[in-house]
């Protein structure tokens, strides 16, 4: 009994520092104070300000976009990165894992400086162009880290049997490896919106002078504490959490329904 107090109350303690802060942030996001800690009456003028002035409208955009097109390239060259590893020969398979593994382990700061060095290089300038590429080059790596897992996995006579049944290489890939693998694509996509939403460091070495994002913005933002759009920085922190929330909430619910759908279905069969 004792145990377990004490176990219950240590995780109220860690919960309560991890999310004791976020929640003082979405309670002062309800009130256009520009001091935290001074309440001065319910409000919803930074929420508005937030979808109403230009050059936050600009920003959440710019960011939304870029980390779709990100997000969506990586899942794409991840995902057929990761395929293809998984049916090289075994030496090509640990020097391909491997070499994508050190992307994953490695400073962020050192993707950053190693392609601001190469755009230098080939005298590419810094455009919309060059920040993508970086992001994509941030992002794969983490797409092939979650789509190999489920690639291990399935039943690798599968493929193989789809095309002794005729199925060429291109059908077989989408209609029998493509949906033992999705749940692996979906994560590795989530993985690389998230991450190139979060991004500064990248971003900031191979982003064009006139071009933000959220991470951008704020760090411009806390840098001149005369800003005078701080104050709604802590609406949009208070709905990119609570978007994050339900997206988790909902991918948790669906995979706890379809367990319990293979359950049923593993006990029909018995």
């Amino acid at each position: 009994m004792t145990k377990k107090i004490f176990a219950y109350a240590f995780l109220a303690l860690v919960l309560l520092f991890v999310y004791a802060p976020i929640f003082v942030l979405i309670v002062f996001s309800f009130t256009d104070t520009t001091i935290i800690g001074q309440w001065d009456g319910f409000s919803l003028e930074l929420y508005r300000e937030l979808f109403t002035d230009p050059k936050l409208r600009s920003m959440i955009v710019n960011t939304l976009v870029l980390a779709a097109l990100a997000a969506c390239i990586s899942t794409l060259l991840g995902t057929v990165g990761a395929v293809g590893m998984f049916y090289s020969k075994r030496i090509w398979k640990k020097l391909l894992g491997g070499a994508s593994n050190v992307n994953v382990i490695n400073a962020e700061i050192v993707i950053a400086v190693s392609l601001a060095l190469i755009f230098s290089m080939l005298a590419f300038n810094k455009t919309y162009y060059s920040l993508l590429i970086g992001h994509v080059a941030f992002c794969t790596p983490f797409v092939v880290l979650s789509v190999l897992p489920k690639l291990k996995q399935m039943d690798g006579s599968l493929y193989e049997a789809a095309l002794d049944l005729g199925a060429t290489p291109g059908k077989a890939l989408c209609k029998v490896v493509l949906p033992e693998i999705f749940p692996g694509v979906v994560s590795g996509f989530m993985l690389a919106l998230t991450l190139s939403l979060d991004d500064y460091i990248i971003t900031s070495f191979t982003k064009p002078a006139t071009f933000d994002t959220i991470s951008t913005y704020v760090y411009n933002a806390i840098k001149n504490p005369t800003h005078s759009n701080v104050p709604a920085l802590r609406a949009l922190s208070a709905i990119i959490f609570l978007v994050i929330v339900a997206v988790v909430v909902v991918l948790n619910f669906r995979a706890s329904k379809k367990n319990k759908q293979n359950i049923y279905i593993h006990k029909e069969k018995q």
